[in-house]
């Protein structure tokens, strides 16, 4: 099985709406297109043919990576404990006098341009498990980075 794949429960809702597209409207117009080149005759040389295949191919592989996603999925439940950084956290950190917050979600949620981390990027699985007041030192491709922990909610 795969790892678990933390998610919110609107983020599983949006897979699973996704999923059911894809398995349904998808795959029937696909085939469509698929029934309508054959029916132009020689495939060997039938672009249209060759294009719907292709993308009946990632339609396919995207159908397993959802169901794989939300077999292993777990939701994100607010944690109300704020003694430590856990997945679903929103942490409040200082660095170099700049303060900022960050909430740890699992990969498949992490904006960090919004400020949504994942708990396996370098940031976000340093901080799990501390506690305010913590410092954490943190590697990132840019250098080396001193945080320290405010709070959290």
């Amino acid at each position: 099985m795969a790892d678990k794949q933390y998610l919110t429960k609107e983020r599983l809702e949006e897979l699973k709406v996704e999923l059911a597209d894809l398995k349904t409207r998808r795959r029937i117009e696909i085939g469509e297109r698929l029934k309508r080149a054959k029916e132009l005759g020689d495939l060997s040389e039938n672009s249209e043919y060759f294009e719907a295949r292709e993308e009946q191919a990632q339609v396919e592989t995207r159908i397993g990576e959802l169901e794989d996603m939300i077999k292993s999925a777990e939701i994100i439940t607010k944690n109300y404990s704020v003694t430590s950084v856990s997945i679903g956290s929103t942490v409040e950190v200082e660095k170099a006098g700049k303060k900022m917050k960050f909430t740890i979600v699992g990969s498949n949620e992490a904006k960090p341009e919004s400020g949504f981390i994942s708990n396996e990027s370098p940031l976000g699985s340093v901080f799990l498990g501390k506690k305010p007041g913590e410092k954490v030192l943190v590697t990132t491709p840019s250098g080396k980075a001193e945080y320290s922990i405010l709070s959290i909610s």
